[in-house]
């Protein structure tokens, strides 16, 4: 601010003119209206590069370029405030996004990493401590941390009466009574609930799953056969336990590593396309952690000790890259095992997978044949029917005739038990 002042009164660099104004008789010196001051900030301070900064980020379709909630609130009062001169404002934007397209791709990324950090730095998110600034909330948990919660994006504790942020009370901090830290647990009960995403980004994730695994759903979309819950017929199970896939279950493959390896054929396929590139270790890992899971209490113990000696000891015979932070907590856990043990280590390694072998197992020929082995037996068409119109009306009298002789057994069935009960 002193340095503004400072440039403000400088007149031979450009600040505002003081002057002296003529009143009725007498003459007022050093004289300065407050809407001059007002257009010199407006001239000099740049006041509408975070308006071009907002609308640089709408123009790019890009997910991680979407404004956040409070950025949009600040774009609209922004174009309010520059409604005169908003179309300038846009056009300043759209050259500035033109120059930054014919940039490299990698200094493009980093020149939008500064910008939004820069940003961030200087319109912090609503709540948060600004740090180019001595921040009064910052001052008051400085001075008397005991009395002063931390906001969280900006939700104050409604449980508590807000403190003045100049006052301080000179009285030290009380002991909390079972009340206040009733009121704590609520508030951090309260924090816990918050959801991070926006609900329009959960209803798109939500309409995106729905109708990607539509056609896989058979209560939703008609299947062949039919389920067995609406025929009793169990060919539908026979059919999705099998180990020769239908095209719909190697398609779904591609969805997700989870939905591969939901499916014995899909592990299978994996497997061998990891044993072609000798990574297997980590898939028959994952398995055996999963497979101690399923296993009755009394051989956890055992069947961890194993695992650990087959992949994580020093001279295992299938050794597994594991991150140091995970291999710590694995071995802490192993003082007393459970079916547990191994949750972190797992978590690696299918991460792991999914970042890396999955995708190679995509563009693979193992899924790729499979893929289009499964769709040239689709398309095949149906074999010609030999039949006549005799031997087809032959086959719907049978059909109608059973009907009716299943309909007289479930009449005499029924007439029989009300006589009995009678």
């Amino acid at each position: 601010m002193e340095d503004i002042v400072t440039r403000i009164q400088d007149e031979k660099a450009g600040g505002v003119a003081i002057r002296t104004v003529k009143s009725f008789l007498s003459k007022i010196p050093s004289v300065v209206s407050g809407a001059d001051i007002v257009q010199w900030l407006m001239k000099n301070l740049s006041i509408e590069d975070p308006a071009i900064y907002l609308c640089k980020r709408t123009m790019q379709n890009k997910a991680r370029l979407e404004l956040a909630d409070y950025e949009a609130e600040n774009l609209a009062r922004l174009q309010r405030a520059f409604a005169r001169k908003w179309e300038f404002i846009f056009m300043q934007a759209e050259a500035q996004v033109k120059i930054d397209r014919k940039k490299d791709k990698a200094e493009r990324k980093i020149l939008d990493s500064q910008e939004r950090a820069f940003w961030d730095v200087h319109r912090p998110v609503p709540g948060c401590v600004n740090t180019t600034e001595m921040d009064i909330r910052k001052c008051r948990r400085e001075k008397n941390p005991h009395r002063v919660k931390k906001s969280v994006y900006g939700v104050p504790d409604d449980g508590q009466s807000q403190p003045s942020p100049v006052h301080v009370s000179s009285q030290p901090a009380r002991k909390p009574t079972r009340e206040d830290v009733q009121k704590e647990i609520t508030f951090l009960n309260t924090q816990l609930d918050r959801h991070c995403m926006k609900v329009s980004k959960v209803a798109d994730s939500l309409m995106t799953y729905t109708e990607q695994f539509l056609e896989y759903d058979p209560f939703v979309s008609a299947v062949d056969p039919s389920i067995p819950w609406i025929t009793d017929d169990t060919t539908f199970w026979d059919l999705e336990a099998s180990r020769e896939p239908s095209q719909q279950r190697v398609k779904k493959w591609g969805f997700s590593l989870e939905e591969a390896l939901k499916d014995p054929a899909g592990r299978d396929q994996f497997l061998k396309f990891l044993e072609s590139e000798f990574s297997s270790e980590n898939l028959r890992f994952w398995l055996a952690v999963q497979d101690m899971k399923r296993r009755p209490h009394q051989e956890v113990s055992s069947r961890a000790q194993e695992i650990w000696q087959e992949f994580l000891a020093e001279g295992a015979p299938s050794s597994i890259n594991l991150d140091s932070h995970s291999y710590e907590r694995t071995s802490q856990n192993l003082k007393d095992p459970g079916r547990y043990s191994y949750e972190d280590a797992q978590d690696h390694i299918f991460q792991l997978m999914k970042s890396d072998s999955y995708a190679r197992f995509l563009r693979s020929n193992i899924y790729q044949d499979l893929l289009l082995a499964r769709k040239k037996v689709t398309s095949q068409p149906l074999p010609e029917s030999n039949s006549t119109p005799t031997s087809c009306l032959k086959n719907a009298t049978n059909a109608v005739a059973w009907q009716t002789e299943r309909a007289e057994l479930l009449t005499n069935t029924h007439t029989h038990r009300l006589t009995t009960a009678l």
